[in-house]
């Protein structure tokens, strides 16, 4: 019986200076490391609130790699509008100049051959990639956005008529580009759908025949340049509005991320004032048990009996 009473103090002191260490040992290690919570069962509240951070955390991420694409995708068209209303303006210029009727056919014909060059470019830039390698204006297709006949120099829209939306967060949703119709599309004289290409190398045509009906046809392409100026001044706005939409989220973004980075050092970290303080007073207690514990162990009762 004595045995009994004296094992079972050991056995519980033994018990309470280990849980105490174990005590110690987690706040110094949530010094150590910042965190508070061990397993879920520290805090099962602060656990779960934490795990929904970290998967608003990885959405955030997603939608930045979304916006980052998309904004990408925009810069360079943008790039290859402005480009555009280059070309277009100085073809606009030459259509002036051979409507003119001091204009000679030697010089329309020569007219002819710019406009053919700038139709080439056009074209080119209608062809044109991201930095990702992806069609500008070719929707969703893989390939080029035009194909161009070798032996008639026919240009044929081959993308899709659509781009898929990005999710940029939110809920929030973009159109990271333009498709070529968007932009090259016209409707010719006659109501049939025409775009800058074909309606370039029939003025191209015209000028090379000479005569009154050259200089007729610089003066309806006039028109048909005036439009597609337009179109294009016009897809510019509305890509810049959307680089500024853009630009707004990516904020909203990054504020919801130090909202996040706040959050979860509320919830899951360790204070490093409180910590320490914890730690002292534990490490006091600590030391007060071991010293309690000596002494008991070394009471005449318990020498006697031993």
């Amino acid at each position: 019986m004595i045995n009994l009473s004296t094992g079972a103090f050991y056995e519980r002191s033994a018990t309470q200076i280990g849980a105490l260490r174990a005590r110690a040992e987690n706040l110094q290690k949530q010094i150590g490391t910042g965190e508070r919570l061990e397993k879920s069962s520290d805090d099962p509240v602060a656990a779960a609130r934490l795990r929904m951070l970290d998967r608003e955390e990885r959405i955030s991420k997603v939608d930045t790699r979304n916006s980052e694409a998309a904004e990408n995708n925009l810069k360079f068209t943008d790039q290859a509008l402005s480009q555009m209303t280059v070309m277009i303006s100085r073809a606009r210029e030459l259509a002036l100049h051979a409507a003119n009727a001091t204009t000679s056919d030697e010089q329309r014909a020569s007219i002819a051959t710019e406009l053919d060059g700038l139709r080439e470019n056009l074209l080119g830039l209608a062809n044109g990639r991201n930095a990702s390698g992806h069609s500008l204006f070719g929707g969703q297709a893989v390939g080029n956005a035009y194909d161009v006949d070798p032996v008639t120099g026919v240009a044929t829209y081959a993308g899709t008529a659509t781009l898929d939306e990005v999710e940029i967060g939110e809920g929030q949703t973009i159109t990271p580009g333009n498709t070529g119709p968007q932009i090259f599309s016209l409707e010719a004289a006659d109501g049939t759908q025409s775009d800058i290409f074909a309606e370039l190398a029939a003025l191209s045509t015209a000028l090379r025949g000479g005569g009154q009906a050259s200089a007729d046809a610089a003066r309806e392409g006039l028109s048909t340049l005036d439009t597609s100026f337009e179109k294009v001044t016009t897809a510019q706005t509305v890509l810049g509005s959307r680089m500024a939409w853009l630009e707004l989220m990516t904020d909203r973004r990054t504020d919801n991320l130090e909202r996040i980075a706040d959050e979860r050092s509320v919830m899951g970290g360790a204070d490093p004032a409180v910590t320490m303080t914890r730690l002292q007073e534990m490490m006091t207690v600590l030391e007060a048990s071991q010293a309690s514990f000596v002494r008991l162990a070394n009471l005449n009762l318990f020498t006697m009996l031993r």
